[in-house]
């Protein structure tokens, strides 16, 4: 197993910096083609949300692979490896499949615990099925992933708090401008993340306002929150109205200026305004910030709060350690499974060739003793194929056994050498065994660096 994540998350990345690298819907098919396109890189799977942009791939050599997912992402962020180099996390082989699985899990966002993620990596494994970009590697461990992050929601307490983005922006929302219950609402963007965020105030009893791109989109949202909707057109007089305001739109631009909110705000006779911005690329100037009566909670806020607050936040301790436990026992379950999977070859070549081997001394005997009787001849048969199994049976269960120890492949590389059996397995020099997560070298980044 050569699985390979590269990434920039908000555990080591600005939200200016992932601003810079949000990828759109064309951009995430655009980088699956690059990626598979390139040299080392067979398989890519591209998870692309609010916080994160990571690429998980099937790489035939580490170094090639780092390098060329690198240059992807810098590409599509227009900027150079050497700038995002001191940002990227990368993750080999058992590792990588641990960080997917915490990914899956919630454990590694911006709130610990939400669930939202889980989707978003349900979505991106869809897209690269649809455009053919993940093949027998990451199938079997993006599938496991979604199990494994259903799992630890179902059996730990780690979205017991229920806590998301939107939750906790609402939470600061509500300190600035009082209970939701009965308060105008506007929702800007129709997506996911809008939909989470009318449900969220629709439960909190706030009056919801849809506006978006597509008028339809928006109708449909506002008839699921029993809401009503909004032009873009009318955004300023929209925000005028409304006391809360959460943007989440897949604009490449600004799409709520300085200028309309104060336009807004000149209507609202002192009344403050909580603006949450949950967009990425950012859809709400930052100036706004500055407005009087405006209270702007956006990303980098909700980053920073985080760092304050530790890395479990409102979450248990125990929960966090109880899904990590799982975590780590699913990671060693998928190991085990796939270095079974990568001695099976070698048990089946060395049964094949022991029954032939069988088959032509049985015909051998045949043409020496041509007045054996069939009862003689059957029984000659049954005999000589029950020794064969006796002696196979051992080596054969014990490779199996051992596969899924660390160095277990290498029983299965010396059955080949001992018994001539001239099979590739395919399977990487180390036998998958654990590896650490690595800082990157901004060597290995530049074009025509350690590759």
């Amino acid at each position: 197993m050569s699985l390979l994540a590269v990434g920039i998350s908000h555990q080591t990345a600005p939200v200016a910096l992932l601003e810079q690298v949000a990828m759109s819907a064309d951009d995430k098919v655009k980088a699956l083609h690059e990626l598979v396109g390139s040299d080392h890189v067979s398989e890519a799977l591209v998870l692309a949300t609010c916080n994160r942009v990571e690429v998980f791939a099937e790489v035939d050599r580490f170094h090639g692979g780092v390098a060329e997912v690198s240059r992807v992402l810098a590409r599509h962020a227009g900027a150079g490896v050497e700038e995002l180099s001191p940002y990227v996390t990368v993750h080999y082989e058992d590792q990588a499949v641990a960080h997917l699985f915490t990914v899956a899990a919630g454990l590694d966002s911006m709130v610990v615990g939400e669930t939202q993620v889980l989707g978003q990596l349900r979505a991106a494994y869809a897209l690269a099925q649809e455009e053919g970009t993940v093949g027998r590697a990451l199938h079997p461990v993006a599938q496991h992933a979604l199990r494994v992050g259903k799992r630890v929601h179902s059996e730990t307490g780690i979205d017991r708090a229920g806590a998301s983005l939107v939750t906790v922006s609402l939470d600061h929302a509500e300190q600035r401008v009082g209970p939701l219950a009965g308060r105008p609402a506007l929702v800007v963007g129709a997506g996911s993340m809008g939909a989470l965020a009318a449900t969220t105030l629709s439960r909190r009893g706030a009056l919801v306002t849809v506006a978006s791109r597509s008028p339809e989109s928006a109708a449909r949202l506002a008839a699921a929150v029993d809401g009503g909707t909004a032009e873009l057109a009318d955004l300023q007089q929209a925000i005028a109205d409304a006391d809360v305001v959460v943007t989440c739109t897949g604009a490449t631009g600004l799409v709520v200026g300085t200028d309309v909110v104060a336009g807004g705000m000149a209507a609202r006779a002192g009344r403050p305004l909580a603006v949450v911005d949950l967009a990425l690329p950012r859809d709400v100037d930052p100036g706004v910030a500055a407005l009087p009566g405006v209270h702007l909670v956006d990303l980098a806020l909700l980053q920073g709060e985080r760092s304050a607050a530790g890395d479990t936040g409102p979450v248990a301790a125990d929960d966090v350690s109880a899904a990590h436990a799982l975590i780590e026992a699913e990671t060693a379950l998928l190991r085990a499974e796939q270095q079974a999977a990568a001695v099976a070859p070698t048990v089946s070549a060395l049964r094949s060739q022991a029954a032939e081997v069988v088959e032509a001394e049985l015909l051998r005997l045949s043409t020496r003793l041509p007045d054996l009787d069939a009862r003689a001849r059957s029984e000659i048969a049954r005999t000589v194929r029950r020794v064969v199994d006796k002696l196979l049976h051992e080596p054969t269960v014990r490779v199996k056994e051992l596969a899924g120890t660390p160095g277990g492949v290498d029983y299965a590389d010396a059955l080949r050498a001992l018994f001539g059996l001239g099979i590739d397995t395919d399977v990487p020099a180390d036998g998958g065994r654990l590896a650490e997560a690595v800082t990157v070298d901004p060597d290995d980044l530049r074009p025509g660096g350690a590759a």
